[in-house]
């Protein structure tokens, strides 16, 4: 099994975008010391104002699962539940190299 990458869309409530950011963020944090995540950068676009973009990518999917259970993860997805109007999955994928990937 290789790595395992999420492109994701957040789309928060009206006027909530940078309040969910802030939490996204601080997941990214977070991330900081798990060897497991080589990858979460929280981004935003212009053209959709109530929509954040996370794209992350994981030693395999079992990694990916094992850390939304970690109590720092569970508190935050508690804080940002209630300013999210929306989710959606772009893509799953399986990266094949380049900057930042292990490979």
């Amino acid at each position: 099994m290789g790595e395992y990458a999420l492109f994701g869309k957040f789309i928060a409530k009206d006027g909530e975008r940078e309040t969910l950011v802030k939490i996204l963020l601080t997941a990214a944090d977070s991330m900081q010391d798990l060897d497991d995540c080589e990858i979460y950068l929280v981004n935003i676009s212009p053209e959709e104002p109530n929509s954040v973009f996370v794209y992350e990518v994981w030693r395999d999917e079992s990694a990916h699962q094992a850390s939304l259970t970690l109590e720092a993860a569970q508190t935050l997805i508690q804080q940002a539940k209630p300013i999210i109007a929306g989710m959606e999955r772009i893509a799953t994928l399986s990266p094949r190299g380049g900057k930042g990937i292990k490979g």
